[in-house]
């Protein structure tokens, strides 16, 4: 086989997210030691080596001391002045942005039954409302540049539900909307918007794993799939999910459906005919949402008019 070049991002400028510690470190780390300059943004953590550094600003040091270049901005990715003002500072000092990693996130983990919606709304603020001020303040830029490479973290618990992840699985399924969209919105500028759903220990996992589950999950083992995201040949609306040094590929699909028919009756028939609706047998998965209006179901109703 011939061996395809190294992925490496010299001449490249990123921005990671909730990048003081866990996998938004091992991110920052691994875009810089391949040549990006890297933007390490992280929001009122302490850092592990003392107090007089930031999380984010310990990272940067890390960064720095391996030879690469970084800078630390310790805002909330929910204050969009701080964030326009960060991705300003960026451009006036490098002049231009090519990566966005949107991996800052919170937990606030109960049952429904008993989660406030304050703690529904923080953990939504945070996720969606932080990533899309995060987006939106290097949209323009992307733009002019006709290039960009975004990246959403979205995660299993938001495809697949998790127990008392309520809040936490409606903002990660909201940011898989969101890159839908985007992509489809930024593709004629070669904007390419992924999903990564990372399974990794983390600060969020502290106490919930053995020590034997914690190695076997480290955040590193999830960051190759963040720098094939953000190369020059990355994909585009793929979501790759990806830990223990594992990767697969989730896909929001639709089936080919039945035409039940406009009739007093149709809520009958649809029961009665669930089993084909709901057969994945030649499903697809659709480039947009008008692809709703063109499956086997709309077909066939529209051949009998």
């Amino acid at each position: 086989m011939t061996q395809k070049k190294k992925i490496e991002f010299s001449g490249r400028v990123a921005i990671v997210t909730g990048a003081g510690g866990g996998l938004g470190r091992e991110h920052a780390l691994a875009l810089a030691a391949r040549g990006a300059k890297v933007v390490v943004n992280d929001f009122g953590r302490s850092s592990a080596i003392g107090d007089e550094l930031s999380a984010a600003d310990a990272v940067v040091k890390e960064i720095i001391g391996a030879g690469g270049v970084a800078i630390a901005s310790n805002a909330s990715v929910t204050d969009e002045v701080a964030m326009n003002s960060m991705v300003k500072t960026v451009m006036d000092r490098w002049g231009r942005i090519d990566i966005l990693v949107n991996n800052a996130g919170v937990l606030r983990d109960k049952s429904f039954a008993k989660m406030s919606m304050s703690d529904f709304r923080l953990v939504m603020e945070v996720h969606v409302i932080g990533a899309a001020i995060c987006t939106k303040a290097v949209w323009d830029i992307m733009r002019a540049q006709k290039y960009g490479r975004v990246i959403m973290t979205t995660s299993s618990s938001g495809l697949y539900g998790n127990f008392g992840q309520a809040n936490y699985s409606a903002a990660k399924m909201a940011l898989v909307g969101l890159m839908q969209t985007l992509a489809i919105e930024g593709e004629n500028s070669n904007i390419r918007i992924n999903c990564l759903a990372p399974t990794a220990a983390t600060q969020m996992t502290d106490g919930l794993w053995s020590e034997e589950v914690l190695q076997a999950f480290r955040p590193e083992y999830v960051t190759p799939a963040v720098l094939v995201l953000a190369s020059e040949d990355a994909p585009i609306r793929m979501i790759i999910c990806g830990g223990a040094g594992a990767f697969e590929a989730a896909h929001i699909t639709l089936t080919n459906g039945a035409w039940i028919g406009i009739d007093p009756d149709a809520p009958e028939k649809l029961r009665d005919q669930l089993f084909k609706v709901t057969d994945r047998k030649g499903e697809i998965v659709p480039h947009s949402a008008v692809a709703q209006g063109t499956n086997e179901g709309t077909k066939a109703s529209a051949a009998m008019l």
